[in-house]
């Protein structure tokens, strides 16, 4: 009897030592579940500080942080990696929650349409760029040989006519080709030069980022009357009135600017690159007194304009070496 409970008393330590074991492995595994659950939005990119993301959900309209890790992976993004994350674009996100609410991001796919336009237009700018500068050195060259010209002139005169006739051809269109360079130049640097030709602005009910009717109808005029001008930007700011905390206006800011470029790419066409980076500045500049209910709804209102930069509108003239 000793022997059979001595057997009995090792075999319940034995699964009682394995429930603990199971009971321990279990819910750690359901706390790394709880930990990481998979995660997935859809959106638009309102604004970037680094490796952190803010994305307003398509669905809900609200705004969740998304972090940027090293093993993050973009997709469809002409191998720009995470630089190519700037605010005004459509994103999926897949990742996971951590402990500060934001999502970490496995994969975060875009549209890539909008960068082989912008690419495009840069590869003309620096194109016009080499060509003013070809255009340079065949003007020293041509200096060059008209000075060897002019030495020949103390050998007889009539060489030395030919050379003073070279020289003033050749001076000519030197100094007509360093104008060129210096207005391909100046067209480069005016391109963050920009100046507004047209303005609207839209207002919401307190506390929401939802285009009224109303709004919607003013930025679908303001675009049709508009629509003919040539290399555009538009520039989207969101106010809000000093009613509420400044981080809470602070964010409604930044929605109802991100619904204004939204409502902008989707019903006017307007492509992604075109915008300046859609931006709230909850209640900062004010338009109006916040004391009383006239002066707080005229600053719940999104600011929109259309720029045209100084270095678009200038085409500059290049003078053909060809003949010469």
């Amino acid at each position: 009897m000793k022997v059979r409970f001595g057997q009995i008393t090792r075999i319940s330590l034995v699964a009682a030592v394995c429930m603990c074991l199971l009971s321990t492995s279990s819910a750690a595994i359901w706390h790394k579940q709880a930990k990481e659950p998979k995660t997935k939005i859809k959106g638009v990119i309102v604004s970037r500080d680094g490796d952190l993301v803010k994305v307003q959900q398509k669905k809900s309209g609200s705004i969740r942080d998304v972090r940027i890790t090293g093993s993050t992976k973009i997709e469809n993004d002409q191998k720009m990696g995470e630089k190519a994350l700037i605010p005004g674009l459509n994103v999926s996100v897949v990742g996971v929650g951590n402990a500060e609410g934001a999502i970490e991001a496995k994969k975060i796919e875009l549209h890539p349409k909008a960068f082989s336009i912008a690419v495009a237009q840069q590869q003309e700018i620096l194109g016009n760029q080499a060509a003013a500068g070809h255009a340079q050195a065949s003007a020293d060259d041509g200096i060059a040989k008209a000075g060897a010209a002019q030495s020949s002139a103390d050998q007889a005169q009539t060489t030395a006519n030919q050379g003073v006739t070279t020289a003033q051809s050749a001076t000519a269109m030197a100094t007509a080709n360093t104008s060129a360079v210096s207005a391909v130049n100046q067209r480069i640097s005016d391109l963050g030069d920009y100046n507004v030709v047209a303005t609207t602005e839209v207002h919401f009910a307190s506390g929401s980022s939802r285009l009224t009717l109303e709004s919607q109808a003013t930025l679908d005029e303001f675009m049709a009357a508009n629509k003919n001008v040539n290399g555009y930007m538009i520039q989207v700011e969101g106010y809000t009135s000093s009613t509420g905390s400044r981080h809470a206006n602070q964010t409604l800011s930044d929605r109802r600017a991100a619904a204004v470029a939204q409502y902008l790419r989707e019903k006017a066409d307007v492509p992604a690159w075109k915008f300046a980076t859609p931006a709230g500045y909850g209640e900062t500049h004010p338009s109006a007194d916040n004391s009383d209910s006239s002066g707080r709804a005229a600053n719940r209102r999104v600011e929109v304009k259309i720029l045209v930069s100084k270095g678009v509108e200038r085409t500059p003239t290049m003078v053909s070496s060809a003949g010469q």
